[in-house]
């Protein structure tokens, strides 16, 4: 049985999962790569605007998930200037991050896991495919489009069966026999006005009712001389022939009342042309997204995603989270300070399949003695997952027991694929700590990473007084036919400005190599470092396969711990 914490967790991960989101590598939680507050994306200028043949074009070269959810999901809510800014966007990712903020601008409630109108808008859509079908899904009939777009009518007058039909006064009175029909009465459409009636006639008698322009769509015997006449008709003071030669677009009789204004021509065809718009959207402002945003996240943490090549088609995924320990709610008992978060993680496809997801309990005990020189430090946990090259959404939800504050990040993860031949790397790792585990240990734990314990500095920030730890894959390295051995040169650059700190070459011997694999993991001594910004480069040449790759990776120096603890 689960705890109630346990329960409680869930809940919230499955909750979360209704408003998407989108950041690579460790940017603060609601922010994407460039630091900028998603929230505020939705309000940023549109794209270039393309042709209406470009626009086809684009559209039709859309990855089937993008596609669908573009025309089978949201084409009817979804307005003009949004459809051309996502249809203009190049890549999945761009893609992932326009559909989280979409729903976003639409939720009434963003201070809240759930997003109403999403759950709403999905509930229309099965509702119509559930009621409306009719050799086609329900969604695509014009009754599914009206429900979708508006929602339940206020009142509805059905005739299922059609028959006989008596007209109102205003219609031209008289008796006929009618297709089925229906009329949806909504009491007030924003946008539109009050009292809005809405006509569907099933001529085809396939429960296919479309939208009805003429009034008398409906009639069965509109086109049959001498039957369903009007009462001025009956009495000889009209002709039905006359129906056929008005100028207003209808097919209705002459009668003794003036024709209500709802069967003007233009207002008919503006009254279609507006139902069947995008209903207008009421995004919150910036700043109203941002507090809710404050409001939601009550548990900040920070993370980050590296990424190690295990084969062609499978990638080892290291997932690392940092909090402050005074963020988190302890209880003292017996001279033990006691705090326990509840992690829950899910990763899905874009399409929305779960790919992988767990949860786990963090406690965290301090003795008495040492309690206040912790809640200066941070805590860290890692996870390792594997999974193939690819686009995926993973949702993290942390939550403190004891105060019931919780954190919550929604973002992408882009899994790269490894060039097989060409030379290529994994994610270059700044550590505070490398170290060396047993044979028994190896694949045990966190942090662990094939024989060495690596602990990832999230912040790049490193003491002076301490060292900095480097890990770094390298792999696809040629080996020399003639002396099966490979020959590499690893040189590491550091620099502040213009200035050189550190120089320094390898060669394959001094290297940890596995086959065509190589692997540094080093700690650098910083003593000789002033408090400052730095960068790091290691540039990689295989002298065999004449191939050279850099990657860069900037970090900052602090004052020595004790100096530090000492100014405090």
């Amino acid at each position: 049985m689960k705890s109630p914490g346990r329960f409680a967790l869930l809940s919230i991960g499955v909750a979360i999962l209704l408003v998407p989101a989108i950041g690579a590598q460790n940017p603060p939680a609601g922010t994407d790569q460039s630091g900028k507050d998603k929230t505020a994306q939705a309000q940023q200028p549109l794209p270039k605007r393309l042709t209406k043949a470009q626009q086809r074009k684009a559209e039709k070269e859309l990855d089937n998930p993008y596609k669908v959810w573009l025309e089978d999901e949201v084409g009817y809510i979804i307005t003009d200037a949004e459809k051309e800014a996502f249809i203009s966007l190049t890549t999945n990712e761009d893609r992932e991050s326009f559909i989280e903020q979409f729903w976003l601008r639409r939720d009434p409630t963003p201070d809240t896991p759930e997003n109403e109108f999403k759950e709403e808008h999905y509930r229309r859509i099965a509702y119509a495919n559930e009621h409306f079908a009719s050799g086609v899904p329900g969604w695509k009939t014009d009754r599914g489009r009206i429900y979708i777009i508006w929602g339940k009518p206020d009142s509805t007058d059905t005739h299922p069966s059609g028959g006989s039909y008596n007209r109102t006064p205003e219609e031209g009175g008289g008796e006929t026999s009618t297709y089925p029909f229906e009329v949806w009465n909504y009491h007030y459409l924003e946008g539109i006005g009050p009292n809005i009636d809405i006509e569907f006639v099933d001529v085809s008698g396939s429960n296919e009712y479309h939208l009805a322009t003429d009034p008398e769509e409906k009639d069965a015997l509109l086109y049959v001389p001498g039957a369903g006449l009007s009462d001025l008709e009956a009495q000889g003071l009209a002709d039905k022939t006359q129906r056929f030669t008005r100028s207003d677009g209808t097919h209705m009789p002459t009668g003794s009342y003036d024709a209500p204004g709802n069967t003007d021509e233009f207002y008919r065809y503006e009254l279609a042309a507006k139902l069947f718009k995008a209903p207008p959207v009421h995004a919150k402002e910036p700043d109203e997204l941002v507090s809710s945003r404050i409001i939601r996240n009550q548990l900040p943490f920070d993370y980050n995603f590296s990424y190690l090549r295990i084969t062609s088609e499978s990638v080892m995924v290291p997932i690392t989270i940092e909090l402050p320990n005074r963020e988190m709610s302890f209880q003292e008992k017996d001279g033990v300070h006691s705090a326990k978060l509840n992690l829950y993680m899910r990763i899905t496809t874009p399409s929305g399949r779960i790919v992988n997801s767990f949860e786990d309990v963090l406690p965290k005990d301090f003795p008495d003695s040492l309690f206040q020189q912790y809640m200066t430090k941070k805590s860290i946990y890692g996870k390792t997952i594997p999974l193939r090259p690819g686009l995926y959404k993973i949702d993290m939800v942390l939550k403190d027991v004891q105060s019931g504050n919780v954190g919550v990040v929604s973002t992408r993860l882009a899994v790269p694929r490894f060039d097989d031949e060409k030379l290529d790397a994994g994610t270059l790792i700044l550590a505070d700590d490398i170290q060396h585990i047993a044979p028994n240990q190896i694949g045990i734990g966190q942090f662990v990473l094939g024989d060495v314990k690596v602990r990832p500095a999230l912040k790049q920030e490193f003491a002076s007084d301490q060292k900095m730890g480097i890990y770094f894959q390298v792999y696809n390295l040629k080996v020399d036919d003639k002396t099966h051995k490979s020959d590499v040169l690893a040189r590491f650059h550091v620099t502040r400005g213009d200035q050189t700190m550190l120089d320094a070459t390898e060669t394959s011997a001094e290297l940890k190599q596995v086959g065509n694999e190589l692997t540094i993991e080093t700690m650098v001594p910083l003593a000789s470092f002033q408090p400052g910004k730095y960068k790091l480069e290691i540039t990689i040449n295989d002298q065999v396969a004449k191939q050279t790759l850099t990657r860069a990776q900037e970090f900052t120096v602090t004052a020595p711990v004790q100096q530090r603890a000492a100014a405090n």
